[in-house]
């Protein structure tokens, strides 16, 4: 089973998995979070990450997600990955999460593709400000 690890500006990775566990019910994979505010030491953070990482790996690899692409979060999961059986994806959402949980027996290179996806597909444009035409029927 793969591992998932949430490497995130603060709190961000916890609520998001708090907010899958209430949608899902339980966590299929095991998951961590690492919470990387303004005051922590980046290479705390990635030792911190070394051990995570040690921890999930089950002999399946372990899929690091991350917020913001280029953000220092981002630069930690990216250094992350540069282990084996790693795999980073950044853009981290619930949509993306829950795509991820819901398909718990896959390997690694199939998790990366249903993250990509799923965060991909759950960006939706709802509305533009502008009357429906079903509003402007009225």
């Amino acid at each position: 089973m793969v591992g998932l690890l949430l490497v995130t500006h603060n709190r961000i990775g916890y609520e998001l998995l708090l907010t899958a566990k209430a949608t899902l019910g339980d966590y299929p994979l095991p998951t961590r979070t690492l919470a990387v505010t303004a005051d922590r030491d980046p290479d705390e953070a990635l030792q911190k990450g070394k051990e995570l990482i040690k921890e999930l790996d089950q002999g399946d690899g372990v899929l690091i997600l991350t917020d913001c692409y280029g953000s220092t979060p981002s630069n930690i999961a990216t250094r992350l990955g540069n282990v084996a059986a790693t795999a980073v994806v950044s853009g981290a959402n619930l949509p993306m999460l829950i795509r991820i949980l819901n398909y718990p027996d896959l390997q690694l290179s199939e998790l990366v593709e249903k993250a990509v996806t799923g965060g991909r597909d759950g960006v939706v444009l709802v509305s533009q400000g502008e009357a429906s035409p079903c509003q402007a029927e009225k």
